[in-house]
């Protein structure tokens, strides 16, 4: 959820509504990839954990979680300073960290009937659908629409990571997400990071220029993220049987 503040620096730095880096996601979408293949290698590497030894997962999970946050904003602000070199070891580094704070997910999901391995697969194909379906519309936003919706989605994204803090206490003291309200938290997750998607084409080359693709591409890489995030906790709540 890190990318709320992106969106917000974002807004600040497209105040002339200018097209600075028209080649800036074009740039990004190689090391969009390659986040993604580094995140699947910290997946597999998790559920090798889990497999293997699964009394030490929770605690490296924790302190995966916590360097994962730390990293994402020494990260940025490396990357935001143009200094490449030295940006794009800790990106990488980041994606493996997140690709093992994720397998728990995708590990109840592989041992959820109706969910499993198609689920999963199903949850990267919505990430591809978004991203043709975004591009299109992203990229051919009025100035008016463009800001219109990059606002909306900031406050969407804001209220939903108060809702999940809610949700990460009530479950530190035993009271659980009834499954009805899972699948409404779930669902407005796809249908944030979905919009979020088209932003990304509206937004990024407003905001960066096209040497600074990995900011843009550390921006997209967490929405599709997210997206799959929320599209697979979407099919566990509605194949769960409470």
């Amino acid at each position: 959820m890190s990318n709320t503040s992106n969106f917000r620096e974002a807004m600040r730095e497209a105040k002339s509504h200018a097209l600075i880096g028209p080649n800036v996601i074009a740039n990004a979408l190689p090391y969009v990839g390659g986040g993604l293949v580094l995140t699947a290698l910290g997946t597999y590497g998790g559920l090798g954990v889990i497999g293997a030894r699964p009394e030490i997962f929770m605690p490296t999970f924790w302190v995966a979680l916590i360097a994962e946050f730390a990293l994402f904003f020494v990260a940025r602000g490396v990357a935001e300073k143009g200094n490449n070199s030295v940006a794009l070891p800790l990106l990488a580094t980041y994606s493996l960290l997140s690709g093992y704070t994720l397998s728990g997910l995708v590990y109840v999901a592989l041992g959820t009937e109706g969910v499993g391995f198609q689920g999963i697969a199903f949850a990267a194909l919505g990430c591809g659908i978004t991203f043709i379906g975004a591009r299109q519309i992203g990229s051919n936003l009025s100035e008016q629409d463009g800001m219109a919706l990059t606002k909306t989605v900031s406050l969407g994204v804001i209220a939903l990571i108060v809702v999940l803090v809610g949700q990460l206490l009530c479950s530190v003291f035993g009271i659980y997400t009834p499954t009805w309200l899972e699948i409404a938290i779930s669902g407005l997750g796809v249908f944030l990071f979905a919009a979020a998607a088209v932003v990304d084409f509206y937004i990024l080359p407003r905001t960066y220029r096209n040497d600074q693709y990995l900011p843009a591409a550390l921006s997209m890489y967490l929405t599709y993220i997210n997206l799959f995030i929320f599209i697979l906790r979407l099919l566990l709540a509605l194949n769960s049987r409470d």
